[in-house]
């Protein structure tokens, strides 16, 4: 079984937290596809859903599942989306997609924020994969100097314009002992918009697609 299959394995073991009538919180990424694709097949279901980026939006719309805007609904049950990585907290790099900020966003409004990832995922200490920073363009050189202050070496992802109209960071060279501390020191940078640790609010649950089916793992354990 290949990445992509333990992929698609977890993400349509996330539809057993989708509840009936409700909106859905839908995230970006490879992973989130398949789960879009399995989402399709429950649509009667569900109210419908809100997304994360506008790539998502639109494979939502193709299957026919109507997209509301976050500021049109009063809640959100559950939250589906991926990771970069994941510790033992369920403390999560994300925003290799680029789509960071709406995915915090949406994992600050919903109830239940369900992780899908391969087994690969999932990590001891965080920083392996770069943190993504999503900065106000004209910061960027200045964000990045901070940066480099913390410890951190900060490329910029050239080409890449996220659905906000900013750019990225992707930062080199970390071992994240304190999440939640970083995650809290890069936000107070003037320019930064946000940045990919998911630590303040982790996920609920994990779903992990691997050669012997998926795991469920929850918080420390």
């Amino acid at each position: 079984m290949n990445a992509d299959e333990m992929k698609k394995q977890a993400a349509w073991a996330a539809l057993e937290y989708i509840t009936t009538d409700g909106v859905v919180g839908v995230g970006t990424g490879s992973t989130v596809n398949h789960f879009i694709d399995a989402l399709a097949t429950i649509k009667h279901r569900i109210e419908g859903a809100v997304s994360s980026s506008n790539a998502s939006t639109q494979r939502l719309k193709d299957y026919g599942i109507e997209v509301f805007d976050l500021n049109q609904v009063n809640e959100v049950a559950v939250y589906v989306d991926g990771a970069d990585e994941s510790n033992h907290a369920l403390q999560l790099i994300k925003g290799g997609g680029g789509a960071l900020t709406r995915e915090k966003i949406i994992a600050a409004v919903a109830d239940k924020f369900v992780c899908i990832a391969d087994s690969s995922k999932r990590v001891d200490i965080l920083g392996k994969f770069p943190l993504p920073v999503e900065v106000i363009p004209m910061s960027r050189s200045y964000v990045a100097r901070e940066i480099v202050k913390l410890g951190g070496q900060p490329v910029y992802r050239e080409g890449v314009i996220t659905d906000n109209g900013n750019v990225i960071l992707d930062v080199h060279g970390l071992d994240i002992m304190e999440p939640i501390k970083l995650e809290k020191t890069l936000n107070d940078i003037v320019g930064v918009v946000t940045n990919g640790l998911f630590a303040m609010r982790p996920a609920d649950v994990l779903l992990l697609g691997s050669e012997n089916g998926t795991q469920t793992v929850f918080a420390n354990k």
